[in-house]
């Protein structure tokens, strides 16, 4: 009773605190140039006719005419110049934007890393700051750019994504807006230079803008669109109270890419399912820290990193035999599927993990609870 009497607590203070933050959205859009800069002018020229006191806080037109000629009226708060290596470099001015206050600030490129020395490391992060002060943004990325996808983004397109947003940020979105066009329009765009210089059209033709890789990235877009939508139902529409919710928990080792491989993976469906879910790492007596190398307690801290920022709940237990501190954690938390990694060792590795394996089985049989085992 006194558990669910402070929940209850917490869940109106949130609510209390949501009133008074900003309103967020978010273009999402398949690849570079499908127009999401366009429509983000497009909707501040429409605002700014009905009255709305609408500014451009940062806006990235790469020169694209049809673009570049939307800012014409548009009143714009002035980036920032920061001399680095040698060179002005202009960025967002949080500052100014929070004094001016505008109703609704527009932010383009929401996956940029500022200037060493900025206040905050992401542009994400003063988008947030931002929504707290009660302004309004709209904003705007590319699928790529979503933390828990990076490894399916790398497997379609052979790049390991360097700007990357944790998913929580999308999820703190009002609303979410693909802007999607067909592969053969996308390269179309491409050919007539209407998104890279023509110098460059030969090269991205071969390696990024080919039809399978936007077919699969127009797929991830789509399917992170209708997951917004679905997760914003269940939040609004009252459930059923019989309804159980899931939770999940990932099982995670000092093993930094098998790790760091699980959780993105148990992101994804805990966002798909609007679900709470947990990060567990169970520290046996071999890997204490006086034991472990110390990159893999480096490793280590930063896939927890990684974990919170995408939402979940670190868990570290100190337990000699894993299968049962997996159980305890399973109990405590109602948690109601699993997530490991197949595991990659030696025969005898192999017979020790199908015996923890066998372990955690055996207990779970008379409970309802899946286990979702990773290939890689």
């Amino acid at each position: 009773m006194e558990r669910e009497t402070r929940q209850s607590a917490e869940d109106f203070l949130a609510l209390i605190r949501r009133a008074k933050r900003g309103k967020f959205k978010v273009y999402i859009g398949m690849s570079a140039g499908v127009g999401k800069t366009y429509r983000m002018l497009m909707e501040a020229r429409d605002l700014q006719r009905n009255g709305i006191d609408v500014k451009l806080g940062f806006i990235e037109t790469h020169n694209r005419q049809e673009t570049h000629a939307l800012l014409a009226g548009l009143p714009l708060i002035p980036r920032k110049e920061v001399f680095y290596k040698g060179k002005m470099v202009e960025e967002l001015d949080l500052e100014a934007i929070l004094k001016e206050h505008p109703e609704i600030v527009i932010i383009d490129e929401l996956a940029h890393s500022n200037i060493a020395g900025s206040k905050n490391a992401k542009r994400w992060q003063d988008v947030m700051e931002i929504l707290e002060a009660g302004i309004n943004v709209i904003s705007a990325l590319n699928i790529q750019h979503i933390e828990s996808l990076n490894n399916a983004v790398k497997d379609i397109t052979s790049i390991d994504v360097m700007e990357r947003v944790p998913d929580k940020v999308l999820q703190e979105a009002d609303e979410v807006v693909n802007i999607d066009l067909t592969a053969d329009d996308l390269i179309e765009r491409l050919k007539e230079g209407k998104i890279y210089p023509p110098a460059k059209v030969p090269a991205a033709l071969q390696n990024f803008f080919t039809s399978s890789n936007i077919l699969q990235l127009r797929e991830l877009a789509l399917k992170e669109v209708a997951s917004h939508v679905e997760n914003k139902v269940a939040s609004e529409v009252s459930m059923s109270v019989s309804a159980k919710p899931s939770r999940f928990m990932a099982c995670i080792s000092s093993n930094d890419k098998h790790a760091k491989n699980v959780i993105r993976k148990t992101a994804r469906l805990a966002s798909y399912l609007n679900s709470k879910w947990y990060v567990l790492y169970v520290q046996t007596p071999k890997e204490h820290p006086d034991k472990i190398a110390l990159d893999k307690q480096r490793h280590l801290i930063n896939n927890f990193k990684l974990a919170t920022e995408l939402g979940a709940e670190i868990i570290k237990s100190e337990h000699p035999n894993i299968a049962k501190a997996i159980m305890v954690q399973v109990e405590q938390r109602q948690v109601t599927t699993i997530c490991i990694g197949k595991p990659r060792l030696r025969l005898y590795q192999i017979i020790l993990a199908t015996n923890v394996f066998n372990q955690l089985l055996k207990k779970l049989t008379s409970l309802p609870i899946d286990i979702i085992i990773f290939s890689k």
